[in-house]
């Protein structure tokens, strides 16, 4: 039985950039070891949920690794909470939030990141204020920031048990049945927290979306005389004065592990909360990933180390990158470019050297397109290449969306992709 090498680049996949004579991050970057593994391998477009969805990270996820989120999925702040080591017990109501700026009026946002320079350090404080200074009108809760503007928080109701079906108050993203789908283009405005259709006489929802709305609205003047934002504005950078809230659920997913699903015993390489999040619950060993220093050679040749060790050790390695992603959101194209050319030279070049193919099945793709010219992730496919020693080349010579299209896989949706991986692997 072959070794499985799962990487998943976060938000690698794009649209055509004008400035970069209508080619896309990815096919503009220089990306030799991404190209040479290439000419070794199969190639198809993945709609990574399925086509017409513009997905969030943990669904993405969630469905590249096998899942069908209709049978477990239950909203991606119980994945991040648990995550960062809150209880959630049935019935509490946990979200997924962002420390963000809004305008003197209270609901018209400047940046929905807090400038996306808002330290951990400063959030952490930022937390404590209002974990010491907020309290609720008929319920308790636990606010935890995570890796800068982002954080989770979990809200227990003294009178009752509380129901995930509301709507988000982060504009950017909207609620579809249990999921919540990116906008492309959206007001940025503040919304009111409500229940969805449907459960608007429910009086858990209706109770649930009252406590998050009496949260924003307490802790928006906390926010707004702390002298953490009162610094951040006298340096000219945005204040972190308002607290997004998104992806609703009132229970942790049961999900079957992935050694129960495929046979192969997996770790995971991960950054961000809701990654370990779903690592964790799927039964996959964690292992720990140093902070960033922010040289893009230090951080990616770690990753390469801690990748080649943990491929010693376990049948399967899923390593899911978060860089690309950053600078698709500011519509930054030439440091995603930046980005992806030093994932190939500090991560792949060190990692694809030293991995023996007659040993292992390596499978390279995204798990959602994000559009420098949109900052926002879109439906569209991305691209998947997979190599081993018995899989047939397509004969195709670089990794990119285009070339990905004439690979001859065809077009798989997410949930495909491991039952293909573990029939190779055996």
């Amino acid at each position: 039985m072959k070794k499985i090498l799962y990487i998943v680049l976060d938000g690698l996949s794009d649209l055509p950039v004008k400035e970069l004579k209508n080619k896309t991050p990815l096919e503009s970057a220089n990306t030799p070891c991404l190209d040479s593994i290439a000419k070794k391998s199969k190639l198809c477009s993945v709609y990574p949920v399925k086509k017409g969805v513009a997905p969030e990270s943990d669904i993405a996820v969630i469905s590249l690794l096998g899942y069908d989120l209709h049978d477990s999925y239950t909203g991606r702040g119980p994945l991040e909470s648990f995550a960062e080591g809150l209880v959630v017990n049935e019935g509490d109501l946990a979200l997924r939030v962002n420390f963000a700026s809004v305008k003197e009026d209270g609901r018209t946002i400047v940046d929905r990141r807090a400038g996306r320079n808002l330290t951990t350090e400063e959030a952490s404080e930022l937390s404590e204020e209002i974990n010491s200074k907020v309290s609720l009108s008929s319920a308790t809760f636990e606010l935890k920031n995570t890796i800068g503007h982002r954080g989770v928080l979990v809200i227990r109701c003294v009178r009752s048990r509380l129901s995930g079906w509301i709507t988000n108050t982060d504009p950017a993203y909207e609620r579809n049945g249990v999921f919540s789908i990116a906008r492309e283009k959206f007001e940025k405005k503040l919304l009111e927290s409500l229940p969805m259709s449907g459960y608007e006489n429910n009086p858990q929802v209706k109770e649930a979306a009252r406590l998050v709305n009496e949260f924003t609205e307490k802790t928006h003047k906390v926010l707004n005389s702390s002298i953490v934002n009162q610094k951040r504005v006298s340096e000219g950078k945005p204040s972190g004065n308002i607290i997004l809230c998104r992806d609703a659920g009132n229970r942790l997913p049961s999900f079957i592990s992935l050694k129960e699903l495929y046979g192969f015993k997996f770790a995971s390489l991960v950054e961000m909360p809701v990654e370990r999040g779903i690592a964790l619950l799927t039964g996959m060993n964690i292992i720990d990933v140093p902070t960033r220093t922010g040289d893009l050679d230090i951080d990616y040749g770690v990753w390469a180390k801690l990748a080649l060790e943990g491929m010693k050790k376990f049948d399967g390695l899923y390593v899911h990158i978060k860089g690309p992603d950053e600078p698709a959101h500011d519509g930054d194209f030439l440091k995603k470019k930046k980005v992806i050319e030093a994932i190939d030279k500090f991560f792949f070049k060190k990692l694809l050297k030293n991995v023996d193919l007659e040993d292992t099945i390596i499978a390279i793709s995204s798990d959602h397109t994000t559009a420098c010219s949109l900052k926002a992730h879109t439906s569209d496919s991305v691209p998947l290449l997979v190599c081993g020693t018995d899989i047939k080349s397509d004969g195709i010579s670089s990794f990119s969306e285009e070339k990905a299209r004439e690979g001859s896989l065809g077009l798989l949706e997410g949930k495909d992709i491991m039952k293909f991986l573990s029939s190779c692997a055996r």
